[in-house]
């Protein structure tokens, strides 16, 4: 077996407190900037829509670079392993910087086209935040795409304490610049800002070191269409896929902004909650890239099929635990965000709605698809994530949402049905077996 019970340990246990790392900063962010008032809340959260759409789409250059370098090691193949990450740096470096230019040059016009008209206030805090947050877009996707080669080596402890680091100086930079200088929207965004930097300055440092079985060489950089080309043969439909999905939920998200600062603050919270129900499947996510992509390289497809079955059995387990702590204790858990009623009892009933039936549904709907794109089945996974996202999750969330006056509510009854749609593709995909026929790519 290419991963025994302590490999597999090292990897995901790592990628699972990392994961909760990052989601239980990004609720303390909205803690602190909940006390600059809801329309800074309400900023923050559209803002961080659009942000993950950027992030996705860049994040999907990562994914093809895992994937790519993940098969070379499986393959025995250390030369061109290095060669595929020094070139998935630079070229994740260099899209990113054009990106966040150009929303910084085109920051207002961005969010009016996504969000429409929206409060004035809200505006205000909202170009702020943008402005700000994508000077740090550069420094993300450095560290994002060192993260995952760290991953594709199955060393996922370096990157939990560089994570500790990062989360720490954010944590720290907020309070210091919201509590005690006072700066409102901007005291939340300088401290991602500087954190991001210095964890992807640190991060490519450490893969410059010759002893790892991955490193970056010294030396002016050359374009190698060749590897460029299996990057981007993962990255560019996973990118599609990606940017198609985070565009949805920011036209959802858009639809909700009609429906006033209320539920643009409950549907804010319930986003942050809902996230520490899906720790363990963002882990496994980003483990079963790495872990699959290894079996590809080796070419064992009985092992692809292990270890799919053991790492999704893993997900379903944890994920129903997680999520019936949160469920039990979300009266307490809201209490502490200080918003009013009204926000407070709707953020309960969203968090309800989406924690509950993820226990069922999310794993099989976004843990499994990574197995399928580590097998280069990423055509079948864009199809799929598009048409389900189209049809179901923005095309429903305006029927039950605006049409039937169900607001929020009606949005995210929508979003359970894409989820059961992609179960049903993904599932069935994999039991067919017709991702087999593109492992050999």
């Amino acid at each position: 077996m290419l991963f025994d019970k302590k490999s597999l340990s090292r990897l995901i246990i790592p990628l699972v407190l990392e994961q909760t790392l990052a989601i239980t900063v990004g609720m303390a962010d909205t803690m602190m900037i909940s006390s600059v008032g809801e329309a800074a809340v309400s900023g923050v959260s559209l803002v961080d829509m659009f942000n993950n759409l950027i992030i996705s789409v860049l994040a999907a250059l990562a994914t093809g670079g895992a994937v790519v370098t993940s098969q070379f090691i499986g393959a025995g193949k250390k030369e061109e392993a290095c060669r595929s990450a020094r070139q998935l740096l630079c070229t994740a470096g260099g899209i990113t910087l054009l990106v966040s230019a150009l929303v910084i040059l085109a920051r207002e016009p961005i969010l009016h086209l996504f969000f429409g008209r929206i409060e004035t206030d809200v505006m205000g805090n909202a170009v702020i935040y943008l402005v700000i947050t994508a000077l740090s877009f550069p420094f993300l996707a450095i560290y994002n795409a060192c993260a995952a080669l760290y991953r594709s080596m199955g060393n996922s402890q370096i990157t939990l304490k560089v994570s500790l680091l990062m989360n720490g100086i954010n944590v720290a930079g907020n309070a210091i610049c919201v509590f005690g200088l006072h700066m409102g929207v901007a005291g939340v965004a300088v401290p991602s800002l500087v954190s991001r930097a210095v964890a992807g300055i640190v991060l490519y440092g450490l893969l410059k070191r010759p002893g790892d079985l991955i490193y970056i060489e010294r030396g002016p950089f050359r374009l190698e269409w060749d590897i460029v080309k299996k990057v981007l043969f993962i990255g560019i439909p996973s990118g599609i896929e990606n940017g198609i999905f985070q565009l949805g939920r920011v036209l959802v998200v858009s639809i909700i902004a009609g429906f006033g600062t209320v539920q643009i603050a409950a549907n804010g919270v319930a986003n942050s909650l809902d996230s520490m129900g899906c720790i363990v499947g963002q882990a496994m996510s980003l483990a079963m890239i790495s872990v699959v992509g290894r079996c590809v390289g080796a070419g064992d497809l009985n092992q692809v099929k292990y270890y799919t079955r053991k790492l999704l059995g893993i997900t379903y387990l944890w994920t129903a635990l997680v999520n019936s702590l949160i469920l039990l204790s979300l009266s307490w858990i809201l209490s502490l965000y200080g918003l009013e009623q009204e926000t407070t009892d709707l953020a309960y009933i969203l968090v309800m709605i989406h924690n509950g039936m993820a226990i069922f549904l999310w794993p099989a709907s976004f843990v499994l698809p990574n197995m399928l794109r580590a097998c280069n089945d990423v055509r079948f996974t864009m199809v799929v994530a598009i048409f389900s996202m189209c049809a179901f999750r923005v095309g429903f969330s305006y029927v039950f949402g605006v049409h039937m006056g169900m607001g929020a509510i009606g949005v995210w009854i929508a979003m359970l049905m894409d989820w059961t749609f992609r179960v049903m593709c993904f599932v069935g995909r994999y039991c067919v077996g017709a991702w087999k026929r593109h492992c050999a790519l």
